[in-house]
């Protein structure tokens, strides 16, 4: 019986090399993992979903604005909407400390999604002409770490919050008018319910629920489009509004494009207002929990 082969050949602009033979991915993403021996940590599931959902999204577009073939565009969000599914989730282990754009993570979704999107349709689907069409690992990344933080707080942190919410407004409600010793500077000051303390922990969580909620409404807003450095250059003018409405309507979020894709690319202040939001959220737990 012939040994199976460990390993397959692949090419690119530098030369070829050997994948491992069950892998999806290609010269790229093997690279990538030759380079970047650092923590041994792969990216996060959340955002290899989110990845996956903006790569659905722009094949969606390109389809309809005639840039991709019926069969190729049908393919590609086949194949994303699988991922983000949670499907073949060890074909992404390149480590989280790579190049600064997160381009070695973009490439590793582009050949992961153009090996099974080609099998399923029986046409050749490639990783950066058809995968990558319109988009660029620098407008890409920063776009799918905010579908991701989007996301992670819609489905799950907001939830939690109104969650804890009811069930002290519950608490509150049943102990009523039981009146109990209020302190002030760690001395018996004056008397409050329970009620009016369950109430105020109450007003707090909804106050920072509400400024995480004013915090999201930036961070919807999407750099994708901008391609490179923010022109749009390579990407029909169309594209990035189009992969907002597409990921809006996948997802249940009020994602838009960025009207200013230079700052959405350059910058991710959006993400450090949100991140200081949670670190206040963070501090009322404590602060509640001390109480």
């Amino acid at each position: 019986m012939a040994k199976r082969a460990t390993s397959r050949t692949v090419h690119d602009s530098m030369g070829e090399l050997q994948v491992p033979a069950a892998a999806l991915w290609g010269a790229q993403t093997q690279r990538a993992l030759e380079n970047f021996q650092i923590s041994g940590r792969p990216m996060p599931q959340r955002f290899v979903r989110a990845l996956a959902l903006v790569k659905a999204a722009g094949a969606l577009v390109n389809g309809h604005l005639g840039l991709l073939d019926r069969a190729r565009s049908d393919a590609i969000v086949e194949a994303a909407t699988a991922l983000a599914g949670g499907s073949h989730a060890d074909q992404f282990p390149v480590d989280r400390y790579q190049t600064g754009s997160g381009t070695s993570s973009n490439m590793n979704a582009n050949e992961v999604i153009a090996r099974l999107a080609g099998t399923a349709a029986g046409v050749a689907v490639h990783p950066n002409d058809h995968v990558n069409l319109g988009q660029s690992s620098n407008d890409v990344v920063p776009t799918a770490i905010r579908v991701m933080a989007a996301l992670q707080a819609a489905q799950e942190l907001l939830p939690a919050l109104r969650h804890l919410r009811k069930a002290i407004d519950a608490r509150g409600k049943a102990l009523g008018r039981q009146a109990k010793t209020g302190r002030t500077h760690l001395m018996d000051a004056m008397p409050l319910t329970f009620s009016q303390e369950f109430g105020a922990w109450s007003a707090q969580l909804e106050s920072a629920r509400m400024r995480i909620e004013d915090s999201l409404a930036r961070v919807r807003r999407l750099p994708i489009g901008g391609t490179a450095i923010g022109s749009g250059v390579n990407a029909h003018p169309k594209f990035g509004k189009g992969v907002a409405r597409a990921l809006s309507a996948a997802t249940g979020a009020k994602f838009g494009q960025a009207a200013n894709t230079f700052e959405g690319i350059a910058a991710q202040d959006d993400l450090v207002e949100l991140s200081g939001q949670y670190n206040a959220l963070a501090v009322a737990l404590m602060k509640i929990g001390n109480d």
